[in-house]
Protein backbone atom coordinates (compact mmCIF):
# COMPACT_ATOMS: atom_id res chain seq x y z
CA UNK A 1 0.00 0.00 0.00
CA UNK A 2 2.87 1.96 0.85
CA UNK A 3 4.71 1.55 -2.43
CA UNK A 4 1.40 2.12 -4.31
CA UNK A 5 1.08 5.48 -2.41
CA UNK A 6 4.51 6.50 -2.90
CA UNK A 7 4.66 5.53 -6.93
CA UNK A 8 1.09 7.47 -7.52
CA UNK A 9 3.00 10.79 -5.67
CA UNK A 10 5.71 10.31 -7.66
CA UNK A 11 3.55 10.17 -10.89
CA UNK A 12 1.41 13.10 -9.71
CA UNK A 13 4.77 15.10 -9.77
CA UNK A 14 5.96 14.81 -12.93
CA UNK A 15 2.79 15.69 -14.29
CA UNK A 16 3.00 18.48 -12.81
CA UNK A 17 6.45 19.32 -13.82
CA UNK A 18 5.38 18.48 -17.03
CA UNK A 19 2.23 20.75 -17.43
CA UNK A 20 4.69 23.73 -16.33
CA UNK A 21 7.02 23.23 -18.57
CA UNK A 22 4.58 23.78 -21.40
CA UNK A 23 3.26 26.76 -19.74
CA UNK A 24 6.16 28.66 -19.12
CA UNK A 25 9.04 29.69 -20.75
CA UNK A 26 11.99 31.92 -21.36
CA UNK A 27 10.81 35.04 -23.02
CA UNK A 28 13.57 36.78 -26.10
CA UNK A 29 14.95 40.07 -24.95
CA UNK A 30 13.67 42.45 -27.82
CA UNK A 31 15.29 45.67 -27.57
CA UNK A 32 12.76 47.46 -29.49
CA UNK A 33 10.09 46.14 -26.92
CA UNK A 34 11.75 47.04 -24.44
CA UNK A 35 11.76 50.53 -25.69
CA UNK A 36 8.09 50.72 -26.17
CA UNK A 37 7.41 49.93 -22.56
CA UNK A 38 8.54 53.27 -21.51
CA UNK A 39 6.78 55.64 -24.56
CA UNK A 40 2.81 56.69 -24.22
CA UNK A 41 0.95 56.43 -27.01
CA UNK A 42 -1.49 59.24 -25.84
CA UNK A 43 -1.33 62.38 -28.21
CA UNK A 44 -2.46 65.50 -27.13
CA UNK A 45 -3.73 66.94 -30.51
CA UNK A 46 -5.39 63.79 -30.72
CA UNK A 47 -7.02 63.94 -27.95
CA UNK A 48 -8.28 67.27 -28.13
CA UNK A 49 -9.60 66.78 -32.01
CA UNK A 50 -11.67 63.68 -30.12
CA UNK A 51 -13.02 65.53 -27.65
CA UNK A 52 -14.01 68.35 -29.63
CA UNK A 53 -15.59 65.84 -32.07
CA UNK A 54 -17.56 64.19 -28.93
CA UNK A 55 -19.61 68.23 -29.37
CA UNK A 56 -21.64 67.85 -32.52
CA UNK A 57 -22.89 71.21 -32.14
CA UNK A 58 -19.88 72.58 -32.80
CA UNK A 59 -19.11 69.95 -35.15
CA UNK A 60 -21.77 71.09 -37.51
CA UNK A 61 -21.21 74.68 -37.15
CA UNK A 62 -17.52 74.00 -38.27
CA UNK A 63 -18.41 71.68 -41.34
CA UNK A 64 -20.99 74.90 -41.89
CA UNK A 65 -18.23 77.40 -41.49
CA UNK A 66 -15.68 75.38 -43.65
CA UNK A 67 -18.23 74.80 -46.29
CA UNK A 68 -18.54 79.31 -46.50
CA UNK A 69 -15.41 80.17 -46.72
CA UNK A 70 -14.40 77.57 -49.42
CA UNK A 71 -17.26 78.70 -51.47
CA UNK A 72 -16.37 82.25 -50.62
CA UNK A 73 -13.47 82.24 -52.15
CA UNK A 74 -14.19 80.31 -55.04
CA UNK A 75 -17.25 81.74 -55.99
CA UNK A 76 -15.71 84.30 -58.37
CA UNK A 77 -14.39 81.47 -60.55
CA UNK A 78 -17.32 79.70 -60.85
CA UNK A 79 -19.33 80.46 -64.42
CA UNK A 80 -21.86 82.41 -64.78
CA UNK A 81 -20.79 84.59 -61.89
CA UNK A 82 -20.81 88.78 -62.11
CA UNK A 83 -18.50 91.43 -60.97
CA UNK A 84 -19.83 92.70 -57.61
CA UNK A 85 -19.45 96.61 -59.05
CA UNK A 86 -20.73 96.18 -61.71
CA UNK A 87 -23.86 97.71 -63.16
CA UNK A 88 -25.76 95.43 -64.55
CA UNK A 89 -28.05 96.94 -67.80
CA UNK A 90 -31.07 95.66 -69.59
CA UNK A 91 -31.04 95.77 -73.39
CA UNK A 92 -32.66 98.99 -73.85
CA UNK A 93 -29.59 100.81 -71.42
CA UNK A 94 -31.89 100.88 -68.36
CA UNK A 95 -30.49 99.61 -65.07
CA UNK A 96 -31.51 96.59 -63.68
CA UNK A 97 -32.51 98.70 -60.41
CA UNK A 98 -33.85 97.02 -56.89
CA UNK A 99 -34.44 93.62 -59.04
CA UNK A 100 -36.48 91.06 -56.56
CA UNK A 101 -34.32 87.98 -55.79
CA UNK A 102 -35.05 85.39 -58.42
CA UNK A 103 -35.89 87.21 -61.80
CA UNK A 104 -33.00 87.00 -63.17
CA UNK A 105 -30.83 87.81 -60.12
CA UNK A 106 -30.47 85.09 -57.28
CA UNK A 107 -30.34 87.48 -54.77
CA UNK A 108 -31.79 90.14 -56.49
CA UNK A 109 -29.74 93.91 -57.05
CA UNK A 110 -29.52 96.72 -55.25
CA UNK A 111 -30.02 100.54 -56.36
CA UNK A 112 -27.85 100.94 -58.94
CA UNK A 113 -28.18 97.58 -60.50
CA UNK A 114 -25.45 95.71 -58.81
CA UNK A 115 -25.92 91.75 -58.23
CA UNK A 116 -26.96 91.31 -54.62
CA UNK A 117 -25.23 87.54 -55.00
CA UNK A 118 -22.11 88.98 -56.13
CA UNK A 119 -21.61 91.71 -54.02
CA UNK A 120 -22.18 89.83 -50.87
CA UNK A 121 -20.04 87.27 -51.13
CA UNK A 122 -17.53 89.79 -52.08
CA UNK A 123 -18.21 91.45 -48.93
CA UNK A 124 -17.82 88.36 -47.10
CA UNK A 125 -14.57 87.48 -48.27
CA UNK A 126 -13.55 91.02 -47.86
CA UNK A 127 -14.58 91.03 -43.70
CA UNK A 128 -13.00 87.44 -43.69
CA UNK A 129 -9.81 89.10 -43.99
CA UNK A 130 -9.78 91.74 -41.97
CA UNK A 131 -11.06 89.42 -39.51
CA UNK A 132 -8.05 87.28 -39.92
CA UNK A 133 -5.12 89.77 -40.47
CA UNK A 134 -6.18 91.02 -37.60
CA UNK A 135 -6.60 88.49 -35.56
CA UNK A 136 -3.90 87.07 -36.38
CA UNK A 137 -1.53 90.02 -36.08
CA UNK A 138 -3.20 89.96 -32.39
CA UNK A 139 -2.08 87.03 -31.36
CA UNK A 140 1.84 87.87 -32.71
CA UNK A 141 2.53 91.18 -30.94
CA UNK A 142 -0.32 89.50 -27.93
CA UNK A 143 1.32 86.62 -27.46
CA UNK A 144 4.91 87.99 -27.44
CA UNK A 145 4.58 90.75 -25.72
CA UNK A 146 2.68 88.60 -22.75
CA UNK A 147 5.32 86.19 -22.52
CA UNK A 148 7.91 88.93 -22.10
CA UNK A 149 5.22 90.79 -20.01
CA UNK A 150 4.74 87.82 -17.75
CA UNK A 151 8.43 85.94 -17.90
CA UNK A 152 10.66 88.57 -17.23
CA UNK A 153 10.23 89.97 -14.25
CA UNK A 154 12.41 93.78 -14.79
CA UNK A 155 9.98 94.14 -17.68
CA UNK A 156 6.81 93.84 -15.56
CA UNK A 157 6.80 97.40 -14.30
CA UNK A 158 6.83 99.10 -17.72
CA UNK A 159 4.86 96.77 -19.46
CA UNK A 160 2.21 97.66 -17.12
CA UNK A 161 2.40 100.74 -16.90
CA UNK A 162 2.02 100.67 -21.19
CA UNK A 163 -0.87 98.78 -20.45
CA UNK A 164 -2.90 100.61 -18.14
CA UNK A 165 -2.02 104.14 -20.44
CA UNK A 166 -3.11 102.14 -23.57
CA UNK A 167 -6.24 100.46 -21.67
CA UNK A 168 -7.63 103.79 -20.69
CA UNK A 169 -7.54 104.99 -24.20
CA UNK A 170 -11.01 103.99 -25.46
CA UNK A 171 -10.44 101.63 -28.64
CA UNK A 172 -13.19 103.14 -30.68
CA UNK A 173 -12.02 106.84 -30.55
CA UNK A 174 -8.41 105.22 -32.03
CA UNK A 175 -10.29 103.32 -34.63
CA UNK A 176 -12.55 106.22 -36.08
CA UNK A 177 -9.33 108.68 -35.56
CA UNK A 178 -7.00 106.42 -37.30
CA UNK A 179 -9.74 105.36 -40.08
CA UNK A 180 -10.54 109.44 -40.44
CA UNK A 181 -6.71 110.72 -40.45
CA UNK A 182 -5.66 107.60 -42.93
CA UNK A 183 -6.98 106.76 -45.95
CA UNK A 184 -9.75 104.46 -45.87
CA UNK A 185 -8.83 100.83 -46.86
CA UNK A 186 -8.70 97.13 -45.75
CA UNK A 187 -5.14 97.83 -44.13
CA UNK A 188 -5.64 101.24 -42.59
CA UNK A 189 -8.85 99.21 -40.77
CA UNK A 190 -6.22 96.33 -39.95
CA UNK A 191 -3.63 99.03 -38.37
CA UNK A 192 -6.56 101.11 -36.40
CA UNK A 193 -7.44 97.33 -34.87
CA UNK A 194 -4.27 96.24 -34.31
CA UNK A 195 -2.99 99.34 -32.83
CA UNK A 196 -4.76 98.75 -29.29
CA UNK A 197 -5.99 95.41 -29.90
CA UNK A 198 -3.40 93.18 -29.04
CA UNK A 199 -3.02 95.08 -25.46
CA UNK A 200 -5.93 92.31 -24.51
CA UNK A 201 -4.05 89.24 -25.58
CA UNK A 202 -0.97 90.47 -24.15
CA UNK A 203 -2.65 90.90 -20.48
CA UNK A 204 -4.44 87.70 -20.42
CA UNK A 205 -1.06 86.16 -21.44
CA UNK A 206 0.34 87.54 -18.54
CA UNK A 207 -1.59 86.66 -16.81
CA UNK A 208 -1.43 82.97 -17.10
CA UNK A 209 2.36 83.19 -17.40
CA UNK A 210 2.31 84.23 -14.03
CA UNK A 211 0.59 81.27 -12.88
CA UNK A 212 2.60 78.91 -14.25
CA UNK A 213 5.71 80.70 -14.24
CA UNK A 214 7.22 78.97 -10.94
CA UNK A 215 5.96 75.96 -10.85
CA UNK A 216 8.22 72.58 -10.44
CA UNK A 217 8.92 71.41 -13.58
CA UNK A 218 9.73 75.00 -14.42
CA UNK A 219 12.12 75.87 -11.94
CA UNK A 220 13.65 72.10 -12.25
CA UNK A 221 14.34 73.37 -16.26
CA UNK A 222 16.32 76.69 -15.20
CA UNK A 223 18.43 74.62 -13.04
CA UNK A 224 19.32 72.22 -15.27
CA UNK A 225 20.15 75.58 -17.97
CA UNK A 226 17.59 75.18 -20.53
CA UNK A 227 17.59 77.68 -22.52
CA UNK A 228 14.60 80.21 -21.66
CA UNK A 229 13.11 79.99 -25.28
CA UNK A 230 12.75 76.39 -24.82
CA UNK A 231 10.93 76.65 -21.62
CA UNK A 232 8.89 79.00 -23.16
CA UNK A 233 7.81 77.11 -26.38
CA UNK A 234 7.74 73.46 -24.51
CA UNK A 235 6.28 74.29 -20.94
CA UNK A 236 4.23 76.99 -20.99
CA UNK A 237 2.93 77.95 -24.62
CA UNK A 238 1.37 74.25 -24.80
CA UNK A 239 -0.69 74.85 -21.94
CA UNK A 240 -2.23 77.98 -22.68
CA UNK A 241 -3.42 76.40 -26.50
CA UNK A 242 -6.64 76.97 -25.02
CA UNK A 243 -7.09 80.30 -24.23
CA UNK A 244 -4.96 81.61 -27.17
CA UNK A 245 -7.19 79.49 -29.60
CA UNK A 246 -10.34 81.08 -27.49
CA UNK A 247 -8.98 84.71 -27.96
CA UNK A 248 -8.21 84.53 -31.40
CA UNK A 249 -11.62 83.20 -32.45
CA UNK A 250 -13.37 85.59 -30.62
CA UNK A 251 -10.99 88.39 -32.39
CA UNK A 252 -11.90 87.27 -35.90
CA UNK A 253 -15.75 88.55 -35.52
CA UNK A 254 -15.23 91.15 -33.30
CA UNK A 255 -12.99 92.84 -35.94
CA UNK A 256 -15.63 91.88 -38.53
CA UNK A 257 -18.31 93.97 -36.39
CA UNK A 258 -15.69 96.63 -35.52
CA UNK A 259 -15.87 97.07 -39.60
CA UNK A 260 -19.50 97.01 -40.06
CA UNK A 261 -19.39 99.78 -37.30
CA UNK A 262 -16.85 102.09 -38.30
CA UNK A 263 -18.62 101.53 -42.03
CA UNK A 264 -22.33 102.74 -40.35
CA UNK A 265 -20.83 105.76 -38.97
CA UNK A 266 -18.74 106.93 -42.42
CA UNK A 267 -15.36 106.18 -41.95
CA UNK A 268 -14.92 102.36 -43.58
CA UNK A 269 -13.75 100.92 -47.03
CA UNK A 270 -15.23 102.98 -49.60
CA UNK A 271 -18.62 101.98 -51.77
CA UNK A 272 -16.02 100.05 -54.17
CA UNK A 273 -14.44 97.98 -51.56
CA UNK A 274 -17.82 95.85 -51.23
CA UNK A 275 -18.01 94.47 -47.56
CA UNK A 276 -20.40 93.52 -44.67
CA UNK A 277 -20.53 96.70 -43.34
CA UNK A 278 -21.14 97.68 -46.92
CA UNK A 279 -23.55 95.96 -47.78
CA UNK A 280 -25.25 96.48 -43.97
CA UNK A 281 -25.49 100.08 -43.90
CA UNK A 282 -26.65 100.56 -47.63
CA UNK A 283 -29.19 97.85 -46.59
CA UNK A 284 -30.53 99.86 -43.84
CA UNK A 285 -31.72 102.91 -45.60
CA UNK A 286 -34.14 100.63 -47.34
CA UNK A 287 -35.59 98.45 -44.03
CA UNK A 288 -38.70 100.89 -44.30
CA UNK A 289 -39.67 99.72 -47.47
CA UNK A 290 -40.86 96.03 -46.90
CA UNK A 291 -40.08 94.92 -50.96
CA UNK A 292 -36.38 95.93 -50.41
CA UNK A 293 -35.53 94.66 -46.44
CA UNK A 294 -33.82 91.99 -48.61
CA UNK A 295 -30.88 94.08 -49.54
CA UNK A 296 -30.74 94.33 -45.59
CA UNK A 297 -31.56 90.47 -44.93
CA UNK A 298 -28.52 88.64 -46.32
CA UNK A 299 -25.92 90.59 -45.42
CA UNK A 300 -27.33 90.66 -41.71
CA UNK A 301 -27.61 86.44 -41.95
CA UNK A 302 -24.53 85.96 -43.13
CA UNK A 303 -22.60 88.42 -40.30
CA UNK A 304 -25.11 86.83 -37.76
CA UNK A 305 -24.27 83.04 -38.98
CA UNK A 306 -20.22 83.89 -38.94
CA UNK A 307 -20.30 85.66 -35.81
CA UNK A 308 -22.23 82.78 -33.38
CA UNK A 309 -20.16 80.08 -35.36
CA UNK A 310 -16.74 81.19 -34.50
CA UNK A 311 -18.07 81.76 -30.49
CA UNK A 312 -19.96 78.28 -30.48
CA UNK A 313 -16.46 76.77 -32.17
CA UNK A 314 -13.93 78.39 -30.28
CA UNK A 315 -15.53 78.01 -26.62
CA UNK A 316 -15.84 74.22 -27.54
CA UNK A 317 -12.49 73.80 -28.30
CA UNK A 318 -11.06 75.59 -25.90
CA UNK A 319 -12.51 73.05 -23.31
CA UNK A 320 -11.34 70.27 -25.71
CA UNK A 321 -7.84 71.64 -26.00
CA UNK A 322 -7.54 72.51 -21.91
CA UNK A 323 -5.03 70.80 -20.54
CA UNK A 324 -7.37 70.29 -17.04
CA UNK A 325 -9.53 67.94 -19.27
CA UNK A 326 -6.32 65.75 -20.43
CA UNK A 327 -5.66 64.42 -16.85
Amino acid sequence: MKQFSYRHTKEADLMNHMEESELFSFAEFQEGEAERTGYSNYSYWGSTIQSFLKNRGAVVLFVLLLLLLAFTFIQPYLPGQHDPNTIMNDSSGMQYRNVPPGKGFLLGTNSIGQDLWARIWAGTRTSLIIGFLVAMAEAVIGITVGVIWGYVRKADFLLTEVYNIIDNIPGTIILILISYILKPSVQTLVFAMCLTGWIQMARFIRNQILIIRDRDYNVASRCLGTPVSRIVVRNLLPYLVSVIMLRMALTIPAAIGNEVFITYIGLGLPVDTPSLGNLINEGRVLVTSAALRYQLLYPTIILSFVTISFYIIGNAFSDAADPKNHV
